[in-house]
């Protein structure tokens, strides 16, 4: 059966333009934080209650203007943790470029220990330069698009050396790790030497922690996580081929933020680049499609709720990522409405409005060409208001997924 997370890019709502403009920075407006973040945690709840496979937390930070505001999505996996019961909760994700990686490894694995394996853990590259760059400053971090430039070669190549002292720190007993940006321990060469605990941790630490001379040779990260060798792990790919590649000869779970046409080319190149790294899947196995569906009694009303709901973070943020040709074609300025924007929002391929079944046939259709064993379902919460998101979580899992299960019947993973 298809496996559905629900990801909220949590928005300190405003009725228009103005209203936010009139409350800046709305970002840091406690009260109205307040009441986000409760209202989110019902949706949480409710989730778990419906019978969703999974919620998601991002990690993005300085959102002055009042859009995604979560910089610290682990606090929030553990709130949720403690009110729910069977939901598996994580994050997408932990922006690794602009991360320090023990900390994360240790992190995500008491995550899973409070949860008891209800977790999973998700990472990304990071493409906000305003937080980004500022965060990652000490490692030479640049957000990147995935444009081949030095800067995203660069951002990649830190990345994927951060994920793999992740998963060192979760799988073995200690490690250690020497290169221009991360020495473990530190120093690398010689040793870290002065640690006073020296003579016990060579009696009760890991095996190799302390040299001959009394050095610390090695570290041991703890604690390892519940789940064994570690959480499943979702990677954020757009239009990154490497990105597919990577997942796939690692057995990361791609979360494709593409349209329709790039996703289906994905999907084989994943079941072949992970065929390669000695693993055996269906097509659409271990993968996940990302949509925002907005469902209502007609399409017109679906169009409406994009228009209210998503539209001036679109015209304000998102549409500054689109290639330029796509910017030249839409043109946005001060004056343009919500209401104008709905058609390019849909021709993104993420956004999608109709009815109950209208929002069914367009997945199906979706998951004929690739049955990916999980959909993440984004709202942007609270700008879209509580109960609409609740009631569009009920109309998904009662008139969408039931369609979706009969294409995700995969052969046990060899």
């Amino acid at each position: 059966m298809v496996k559905v997370i629900v990801q909220m890019y949590p928005v300190i709502p405003a009725e228009s333009e103005e209203e936010r403009i009139r409350l800046r920075p709305i970002g840091r407006n406690s009260e109205l934080y307040q009441q986000t973040l409760r209202g989110w945690c019902d949706i949480v709840e409710e989730a778990d209650r419906m019978g969703l496979w999974g919620v998601t937390a991002i990690e993005h930070h300085f959102h002055s203007e009042g859009y995604e505001v979560s910089p610290s999505p682990g606090v929030m996996n553990a709130f949720w943790g403690a009110r729910t019961e069977n939901i598996n909760i994580g994050q997408l994700g932990y922006v690794m470029s602009a991360a320090n990686p023990i900390r994360v490894a240790e992190e995500t694995a008491i995550l899973d220990h409070l949860m008891e394996g209800r977790t999973f853990v998700g990472f990304s590259r990071g493409f906000q330069s305003r937080w980004t760059d500022l965060m990652g400053q000490h490692i030479g971090t640049q957000a990147t698009l995935s444009d081949g430039s030095a800067a995203d070669l660069k951002n990649r190549e830190i990345f994927e050396e951060a994920v793999e002292i992740v998963l060192k720190a979760w799988t073995e007993e200690s490690i250690e790790h020497n290169s221009e940006r991360w020495q473990i321990p530190f120093p690398y060469e010689g040793g870290h030497r002065g640690w006073f605990m020296a003579p016990w941790t060579e009696k009760l630490g890991a095996h190799g922690e302390i040299g001959p001379e009394g050095e610390v040779r090695r570290i041991s990260v703890v604690p390892a996580p519940y789940t064994k060798p570690h959480p499943p792990v979702f990677i954020a790919s757009n239009t990154s081929q490497e990105t597919i590649d990577y997942a796939g000869r690692h057995g990361f779970i791609p979360a494709y933020f593409s349209r329709m046409d790039k996703v289906g080319d994905f999907g084989p190149s994943y079941v072949e680049a992970a065929r390669a790294g000695g693993r055996n899947y269906a097509l659409g196995q271990n993968q996940a499609i990302v949509r925002m569906p907005r469902i209502a009694a007609s399409e017109d009303a679906a169009r409406a709720d994009i228009a209210a709901y998503d539209g001036m973070i679109f015209k304000h943020f998102y549409q500054n990522f689109l290639p330029a040709t796509a910017r030249e074609a839409i043109n946005v300025t001060e004056d343009t409405t919500a209401e104008e924007l709905v058609d390019p929002m849909i021709d993104t391929g993420l956004f999608m409005a109709g009815s109950p079944s209208e929002i069914r046939d367009q997945f199906v259709e979706q998951w004929k060409h690739l049955p990916a064993e999980y959909v993440i379902l984004i709202y942007h919460y609270a700008q879209q208001p509580k109960d609409s998101v609740i009631e569009n979580l009920r109309l998904f899992m009662e008139e969408v997924k039931p369609a979706l299960d009969e294409f995700t019947d995969y052969p046990e993973t060899e």
